[in-house]
């Protein structure tokens, strides 16, 4: 993520902090509890914010100030707990008990399409149930968003709370039954606004590098079908069944330590009447479901990787396609991150008519999803940092790689390397529409070595 201090009302300009995801704000003088609103400091995150409660620590429950990653947090009747009673997913989460609040001292720019948590009962203690509340004035005032939540298990769960709310927002989590009895909360994720239009370029967000088709999300463009998925965003072919391309980012506040859903499933949220692709559908076809946006570029909550699971997100990949040549390529992309980068990735397909394990096929599915002929993906990378849009020049590394849908294919995917320009030219799109003209026609010509 990107960390962004606006030390003072009057400061004409933030401080940019460079290079690491995870910065520790600056501590604050005073320690209100954040129902009070009276905060003159704040910390705006752009796209999706992680707070993994690893890096601070409170000992009591009293109430008080905590400086994580994300910035200051105020804790009410809770504390950090890091025990083996504690349920979590890393070293520590926040423990929280009779009526205590776990609210953000800062607020959270580029609105919230969700908010994801896990939760779970601590120790043997008993069910307890919690609300989260949002606040777009600062914290003057709260409204409760979504349905309340019963902690009842001693296995971590997650619990998703839709907002749709655009603007600076600020979270705060209550526990509102179950006495004495405690909850544990990590992993507090938000993910930014996306209002449809393919239009923003805050870092992170899935469509920083633009709209390569120009989708729309309107049903009366049901085969360049804008659809944001919270963990990517893709152009969905109705009568293809499948889509035209994907586009998500892939930085360390993506990657975590949830497993691999594997749960296929169709997608029930399509436009009402479009057919929805089953788990079944590509059955004894020859072809893989192939995920556009890789499950395990997508582990930092079980939500997360879930989302890649749904169907319209595949497309009939030819097994050596899927399992090895497309398997590296997505291996070498998490190395980069691993590396000290941040990558921008666009992946599609084409065409009709791929070769699988039982041959050759134009469609599955009694015709309902096309079989492309040619599997194609785009990696722009950059070193960690800020202000992403602005730092992709004509120096950026770029990764190009375009290969067919055949199962006689060589594992090595550098074999496959092109140019942006040869794949615009195949598929008719603008693949790096938000650069500026001369950065995008400087990248659209450079083939990558693959090193």
């Amino acid at each position: 993520m990107k960390f962004k201090h606006l030390f003072t009302p009057v400061m004409a300009a933030l401080l940019l902090l460079s290079c690491q995801k995870s910065v520790v704000a600056p501590a604050l003088t005073t320690a209100p509890a954040i129902s009070t609103g009276n905060f003159s400091q704040s910390l705006a995150i752009t796209q999706t914010f992680n707070e993994g409660f690893e890096s601070g620590s409170k000992t009591a429950y009293a109430d008080g100030n905590v400086t994580f990653d994300s910035g200051s947090w105020d804790l009410n009747d809770a504390l950090i707990g890091n025990t083996t009673s504690d349920r979590k997913t890393g070293n520590q989460a926040v423990r929280v008990r009779n009526t205590g609040t776990i609210g953000m001292n800062f607020d959270v720019a580029g609105g919230a399409s969700t908010v994801t948590l896990s939760y779970g009962v601590y120790g043997t203690d008993g069910a307890s149930n919690f609300q989260l509340f949002v606040s777009a004035d600062g914290g003057s005032s709260y409204t409760q968003a979504g349905a309340t939540v019963t902690a009842s298990s001693t296995t971590l769960s997650t619990a998703t709370f839709t907002i749709s709310q655009t603007g600076s927002l600020r979270f705060q989590l209550r526990k509102t039954t179950g006495g004495t009895n405690r909850i544990n909360i990590d992993n507090f994720v938000v993910n930014s606004y996306d209002n449809g239009t393919g239009g923003s370029t805050a870092d992170n967000t899935n469509l920083l590098l633009g709209n390569p088709s120009g989708a729309t999300n309107s049903t009366s463009n049901p085969n360049n079908y804008l659809y944001d998925q919270t963990y990517y965003t893709e152009s969905y072919n109705r009568d293809k069944g499948e889509p035209n391309w994907v586009s998500w980012y892939v930085g360390s506040s993506t990657l975590g330590s949830a497993s691999r859903a594997n749960d296929f499933r169709a997608d029930t949220n399509l436009p009402s009447g479009w057919y929805e692709v089953g788990a079944t559908s590509y059955s004894g076809s020859g072809f893989d479901r192939g995920h556009n946006c890789p499950s395990a570029d997508r582990t930092s909550t079980l939500t997360a990787n879930q989302a890649t699971f749904l169907m319209d997100n595949m497309i009939p990949q030819a097994p050596n396609n899927n399992e090895h040549t497309w398997a590296n390529l997505e291996s070498y992309g998490r190395s980069l991150v691993s590396a000290g980068n941040e990558i921008y990735v666009i992946m599609g397909s084409y065409g009709s008519g791929g070769t699988g394990s039982s041959g050759t096929a134009t469609t599955i599915d009694n015709g309902r999803v096309v079989v492309p002929s040619n599997v194609w993906k785009v990696i722009v990378v950059i070193p960690n940092g800020n202000n992403d849009l602005s730092r992709i020049t004509t120096a950026t590394r770029v990764i190009a790689v375009n290969t067919p849908n055949i199962n006689a294919i060589s594992t090595d995917w550098t074999q496959y390397i092109t140019t942006v320009k040869d794949i615009e030219n195949a598929t008719g799109y603008t693949l790096l529409s938000n650069l500026p003209a001369s950065v995008r026609t400087a990248l659209e010509t450079k083939r990558d070595t693959g090193n």
